[in-house]
């Protein structure tokens, strides 16, 4: 196991980790339906109430906080001491994007469908450098039938909405490639990484095939293991939260082959970003036991779009 260090505990199904310019890391904290800053020292404030579930979350081109919010999609139960997400939710309300002021805490709906559709269950995003951002909606699963969604593209000021991937299963996890020209997704379920090209701001191009959706798989992960939310590194690897497992898997961009993997000992290790000197700090949220913590990195992250 690698040497994860606990910064924080206590946290409901924390997710969406951002690294902060000041030391401290902001996470969405999904079954406590708020955003909180943990500090270098470990204490825990919070910064907003959203209410539904913030999941994943970015800084945009402004400095404020673009949450993936998606409206209590899950219902969480104890099971021996450690928290588990269930679907059917017995309280959705709908699903949305939402802009967070980080000083003031306060929150504005940007988005709640997309072409008369109502967005289902927002879940991971990512800016790329023309200021837009992609987004991956995870969808509701019932008892008998599940939904079948996609990868959106949107403007932060709220004034356009386009989907542009359609149909996947349960998309989870999103990245650009530190060039820019491909866009990975994860689905949770299937356990596998599809990408595409992107050929300009919300315009990707997909060859002709078989699959409906025009992705090209990356990679596809074996055993009882599924995937969570995503995050580029420096030298362009995927580098995967992996359920079932409980850590970090890495994947090269090449072939999909698998370059490390680092254990954190939490079957639901969600998410990872990057921070500290050098990008060379991995911050991990380990939302089975609600714990956010942080481990040396082998290689730099990338750095993102924007930043605060």
């Amino acid at each position: 196991m690698a040497d994860v260090k606990e910064i924080a505990s206590g946290l409901g199904f924390p997710e969406g980790p951002v690294a902060m310019s000041d030391g401290s890391v902001i996470v969405t904290e999904i079954a406590n339906r708020r955003l909180s800053r943990v500090g270098p020292d470990g204490s825990v404030d919070v910064v907003a109430d959203t209410g539904g579930g913030p999941n994943g979350a970015a800084v945009g081109p402004d400095g404020k906080l673009y949450v993936c919010n998606n409206g209590a999609a899950f219902d969480y139960v104890d099971v021996e001491g450690i928290s588990v997400p269930r679907q059917p939710p017995s309280n959705h309300e709908g699903g949305r994007i939402e802009r967070v002021d980080v000083s003031s805490g306060e929150v504005e709906v940007l988005y709640e469908a997309c072409d008369g559709r109502p967005l289902r269950a927002p879940n991971d995003l990512v800016f790329d450098n023309d200021g837009g951002f992609y987004f991956t909606d995870h969808g509701i699963r019932e008892e008998r039938t599940s939904d079948r969604t996609g990868v959106f593209y949107a403007k932060p000021d709220g004034s356009e909405i386009q989907e542009v991937i359609t149909p996947l299963d349960a998309p989870n996890g999103i990245g650009l490639s530190p060039d820019g020209s491909r866009l990975y997704v994860a689905e949770t379920y299937t356990a596998i990484v599809w990408w595409w090209a992107v050929t300009g701001p919300g315009k990707i191009e997909a060859p002709p095939g078989l699959l409906p959706h025009g992705g090209t798989l990356l990679t596809r992960l074996p055993g009882f293991q599924f995937l969570d939310s995503l995050a580029v590194d420096g030298d362009g690897n995927v580098c995967l939260a992996t359920l079932g497992s409980g850590g970090i898997t890495s994947v090269s961009p090449e072939d999909g082959s698998v370059v490390d993997f680092i254990e954190t000992g939490d079957i639901f290790t969600t998410n990872v970003c990057f921070g500290g000197d050098g990008l060379k700090t991995g911050y991990v949220t380990m939302s089975a036991t609600g714990k956010l913590g942080e481990v040396p990195w082998p290689r730099a992250g990338l750095e993102l779009a924007y930043s605060a």
